[in-house]
């Protein structure tokens, strides 16, 4: 139980980890990682390189510190490292091991004169209880996941049903159970941890389920890292009939319940998780605006199985590099072309499907150009845009436009 002076103590310290918290989490890696090799697994030595774990703990070691006295200001937070630590099927043993380890490199990168044994009992205690409230929470997760119809605790067995590239760089895999009993239902937007074997290392790594929940398999879709190993593994090596262990679903990034409309915004692999909660918006009549990005036509995923009218789908754009030929319009698909001078950073808008009724007015305000360039995107990088932005479309009929129905959608999500 944390004292009154310790947590003065634990705040005291936040400025120290403002200015020094990533030497001190890339100090507390080297530290675990070298002499513990049993949790080696948990990490993807990747985010280790680039340095993105030492500054996500950094990050997450200050927030603590900076909201230890009101924990709930903590937010997401805390469900987000409580879904990823079920994800990898962290236990209780590990956290003492991580403890001594943090407790070590606080001492090692301040010095003695500054982490003082007082210090070090205070962090001592922090941490202390937040690991008592993470294993609570990881605990009930586990327990109501095991016991739900078709749940299971620790590694299931797997069979990869079917193996389908999607891109020049993403490949689906579906997996059903080895022992054929039900499977689990997920939330769309969770993730599968996977426990592999590769050159008799032992590697743990998750991925979002790419398709909403059937009852049958789950769909993964990973994309290829150069020199990652799980992925050139899961590419190169797994092929159907191939079996691998399986971690039961997490993740606290879901679809919420509800009628209202739906954005999804994302670019590259990020399509994965949002795939789930466009098939499960659609089938709960939801209207859906899906807006993507990808670099090229090659790295495309699931181009060719896109959703053309399909009911509910109010506005969905897809932007590709200026590298590649727009893509042909089929169906329902509205034409669009585009030149350079009107993207920022060289990106187009390669197809753009809505409800047949709208139409492209003859021009966008400032932009001289036809509106079905769309160059009404104000030149702000496709990053931030959203379909709200473009006031180029005229209805046939007057109700609501496209760009009303999504900033109206923006508004309530």
């Amino acid at each position: 139980m944390l004292t009154a002076q310790q947590r003065a103590i634990v705040k005291s310290t936040v400025p120290l980890l403002e200015s020094g918290g990533e030497a001190l989490t890339t100090h507390f890696y080297q530290i675990l990682l070298t002499e513990h090799p049993e949790v080696r697994p948990f990490f993807n030595q990747a985010h280790q390189a680039n340095g993105d774990q030492p500054r996500a703990l950094a990050n997450g070691v200050l927030m603590y510190a900076r909201h230890i006295d009101k924990l709930e200001q903590l937010g997401g937070l805390v469900a987000q490292i409580i879904n990823k630590h079920v994800s990898l099927q962290i236990e209780p043993a590990h956290y003492p091991i991580v403890g001594a380890c943090l407790l070590r490199a606080i001492r090692e990168v301040l010095g003695a004169e500054i982490a003082t044994d007082e210090v070090l009992a205070a962090w001592g205690a922090a941490y202390g209880q937040l690991a008592d409230i993470l294993i609570g929470a990881e605990e009930k997760i586990y327990a109501d996941t095991a016991a739900a119809p078709g749940g299971w605790r620790g590694a299931r067995r797997f069979i990869v049903a079917r193996k389908v590239a999607e891109s020049a760089e993403i490949t689906s895999f579906y997996l059903r159970p080895e022992d054929g009993a039900a499977l689990a239902a997920f939330q769309p937007g969770q993730y599968l941890g996977l426990k592999l074997v590769i050159n008799g290392e032992e590697i743990r790594r998750n991925y979002s389920l790419s398709a909403a929940p059937n009852g049958r398999d789950y769909r993964i879709s990973v994309k290829r890292e150069p020199g990652g190993v799980a992925s050139c593994y899961l590419h190169d090596e797994l092929q159907e009939g191939g079996g691998l262990d399986v971690f039961p679903p997490a993740g606290e990034f879901v679809l919420a319940d509800g009628d209202r409309p739906v954005v999804l915004i994302s670019g590259g692999v990020g399509i994965t998780p949002t795939l789930a909660m466009l098939d499960a918006a659609l089938e709960r009549q939801r209207p859906v605006h899906f807006i993507h990005f990808a670099r090229n036509k090659s790295v495309h995923a699931f181009r060719r199985r896109w959703p053309r009218g399909r009911p509910g789908m109010r506005n969905c754009g897809i932007f590709t590099s200026m590298t590649n030929t727009p893509a042909k319009p089929t169906g329902r698909t509205l034409p669009v072309s585009s030149t350079a001078g009107n993207w920022p950073n060289g990106c187009r808008l390669r197809a753009m499907w809505m409800p047949i009724s709208w139409a492209p007015s003859p021009s966008c305000a400032g932009s001289g150009n036809s509106c079905a360039n769309w160059a009404c995107l104000n030149r702000r990088p496709v990053t931030s845009f959203w379909p709200g932005q473009c006031a180029g479309l005229r209805p046939r009929r007057r109700e609501a436009t496209p760009a009303e129905h999504a900033a109206g959608a923006l508004k309530r999500v």
